[in-house]
């Protein structure tokens, strides 16, 4: 294998690194090779690899080894990302590269060390601070922000007195990310060095004093733009570490500042096109302080980070109904993340006047926005919201939103709510309606929901049952246990779903005849209401189905049987047995709590669906002793499928943990 992996075409040394037998002889040294080819590809796949070899600690001082290649570039990043993914085994040979007569080599080894991330570094970084080479002591600089604790931040503040500026810059970042601020005193002088101008008032921002926010308002109304721009980066990142008072001190003192400033609304407005992240959340703190609704949609655009998102739905509701008004009126310009930003928002500032506009967005084809709009009219407490939201009772994409929007809206007006949908009751009766009904009549509504359960129409039939029993669950079972008899089988199947929602394991008799029943909708819900009830009874009836062809009937069986807890081992292998991969799926999630099922992982990691394969891999991952991590590593050897190797590689890496 190590002769032929530098002659073969890129994808046939893919394959060569991907088949590698992890056991084998001279398997290291192959992939030490093939972390020198040309293909990122093969170096990524041969990095892989090496985190799987048996003997991790000889793997990493091999590939530490490779660090020292100079003018192999590939290869060193390649064992860089190797040493990473070993995790702990990495540990001791990198903090020995620290003491390397090399900087390159410590500079690596510092590199390597912060991405590993491990706290058992830090005492080895810490010493790296006081390394004779600027380059590595920057390196430890940043690896300490990645992985100190306190005594590593107390260890880098002690680098601001230092004269190197990017040194000092690299301090300010790793403390940020630490999330731990220098003293104030530290930190203002600071903030006049142009180089660090901006870092400093980041870490000014972790401060949550109002003594640090009377500095970020003073940066707010600096002349220069720089200062500005700094000072509102801070403004984001105090906002987001400040508790509810300094908030409140946060907006008023910006607020105050803003306004001095002659340009504030163009300032604001283009911080939001800045690069930088928190330049943008202060963007957001500052249109929220200045409350001024023309910003409404520049506000919902900076959902696009999804980080800013909280802050976004803040601010919005911050801007008042006006802004709830220009939102509603520009929606159609706004990108899918303003959009779903600006629904939440309309949700927290919507009052009455809003109706006319939400039930004008109620002719758009956008499900989306008319959902938003259903969920806002409820919400109005408005009795002018009533009717838009019953027009919509028979429009399947909207009815259940509809429900939902008349219960909220009933909370407030509910004598106009039961008005509209009596008369709906007396004239054209639909499942949406009956249930809204029930919602807002209450116990009231239940003459009319028997009078429903006898309807012509077999969907007001088994609307009336689903309704009544949320209302009164002893009337819904009274009148479940006719409709499980009923002449159609959407009634029946009601009828067993309502047994299973209120029904207790003695109810497991009702159901016998649903078991059987000519149609399968009937049968999966009646299967469905026993697994809910724990009629353990029916176990047998349950058993039988495991066998039937239909994967949905015999998937669901197995899931009822489950959850009873009286799934037994030959059960088990029966449903694996099955020609449906669902139902295989099923018995390999339901066998998961037991030393069979766990057996039966195992021999599924050669089925024929790939899928069936990656579930047996999480199986054994979850629940999985080490002594199955050699069947998993030999399935991974031979695992072809992407999504399969990944869940088999996450096995691997559990099962190697134990």
């Amino acid at each position: 294998m190590t002769t032929d992996v530098p002659t073969l075409q890129e994808e046939e040394r893919y394959r060569a690194v991907l088949g590698l037998d992890p056991a084998g002889a001279g398997t290291l040294e192959s992939l030490i090779s093939a972390l020198h080819d040309e293909s990122w590809r093969v170096r990524r796949a041969a990095a892989e690899a090496a985190r799987r070899l048996p003997a991790p600690g000889e793997v990493a001082l091999r590939l530490v080894s490779v660090l020292g290649e100079r003018g192999e570039t590939g290869a060193r990043n390649a064992a860089a990302e190797a040493l990473v993914g070993l995790g702990d085994v990495a540990l001791g040979p990198l903090i020995r590269l620290l003491g390397h007569s090399d900087p390159d080599q410590r500079k690596f080894a510092a590199d390597i060390l912060g991405q590993l991330g491990r706290r058992g570094a830090e005492n080895a970084l810490i010493q790296a601070l006081a390394d004779p080479d600027l380059n590595v002591r920057v390196s430890a600089v940043e690896a300490v922000g990645r992985v100190g604790s306190e005594v590593g931040a107390r260890a880098l503040e002690r680098l601001l007195k230092e004269e190197e500026p990017l040194l000092r810059l690299a301090v300010l970042e790793a403390l940020t990310q630490l999330q731990w601020p220098p003293p104030l005193p530290v930190v203002v002088p600071l903030l006049a060095e142009g180089r660090l101008r901006r870092s400093a008032y980041r870490v000014l921002g972790l401060i949550p004093q109002v003594a640090a926010t009377e500095l970020i308002s003073r940066g707010l109304g600096s002349e220069l733009r720089s200062v500005r721009e700094a000072a509102l980066g801070a403004l984001g990142t105090q906002a987001s570490v400040a508790d509810t008072p300094l908030r409140a001190e946060i907006d008023a003192q910006a607020r105050t500042s803003l306004k001095r400033l002659p340009n504030a609304m163009e300032f604001v407005s283009q911080a939001f096109e800045a690069e930088d992240y928190y330049v943008r959340a202060g963007a957001l703190v500052a249109a929220g302080a200045l409350r001024e609704p023309t910003l409404a949609v520049l506000v919902a655009e900076a959902a696009r980070e999804d980080r800013l998102l909280r802050e976004v739905i803040r601010t919005l509701s911050r801007l008042g109904a006006e802004a709830g008004r220009e939102l509603l009126g520009r929606m159609a310009e706004l990108s899918l993340p303003a959009r779903a930003a600006a629904a939440q928002a309309l949700l927290e500032m919507v009052d009455p006047s809003y109706v006319p506009a939400l039930s004008a967005l109620l002719e758009w084809a956008e499900d989306d926005l008319r959902a938003v709009a259903v969920k806002a009219l409820g919400r109005t407490q408005s009795p002018d919201a009533v009717a838009p939201l019953v027009a919509l009772l028979d429009e399947p994409a909207l009815a259940g939103a509809a429900v939902r929007a008349l219960g909220v809206l009933s909370g407030g007006c509910r004598e106009a709510v039961i008005k509209a949908l009596e008369a709906v009751m007396e004239q054209r009766p639909v499942p949406a309606a009956v249930a809204a009904y029930a919602h807002a009549g209450g116990t009231a509504a239940l003459p009319t929901l028997r009078r429903l359960a006898r309807d012509a129409d077999p969907l007001l039939r088994a609307a009336a049952l689903d309704a009544a029993v949320d209302v009164d669950p002893a009337v819904g079972l009274e009148l479940a246990r006719g409709a499980l008899v009923d002449e159609a089988a959407p009634v029946r199947a009601s009828g067993a779903r309502v047994v299973g929602r209120v029904g207790d394991a003695s109810a497991g008799s009702l159901l016998r005849r649903a078991l059987q029943d000519e149609d399968i909708a009937v049968r999966l819900a009646a299967v469905e209401a026993l697994g809910e009830i724990g009629a353990a009874e029916r176990a047998t009836d349950l058993e039988a189905m495991v066998r039937h062809p239909d994967g949905a009937l015999a998937g669901r069986a197995v899931r009822a049987l489950a959850r009873m807890g009286t799934i037994r081992p030959e059960v088990l292998r029966q449903a694996a047995r099955h020609s449906d991969a669902e139902v295989v799926k099923a018995a390999l999630q339901a066998g998961a709590v037991s030393a069979e099922g766990v057996a039966l992982a195992v021999e599924m990691l050669g089925h024929p669906g790939w899928d069936v394969r990656a579930t047996a891999a999480r199986v054994l991952g979850d629940a999985g002793g080490r002594e199955s991590l050699e069947a998993v590593q030999a399935a991974l050897a031979s695992e072809q499928d992407a999504l399969a190797r990944r869940a088999l590689s996450d096995a691997v890496e559990r099962l190697s943990r134990r």
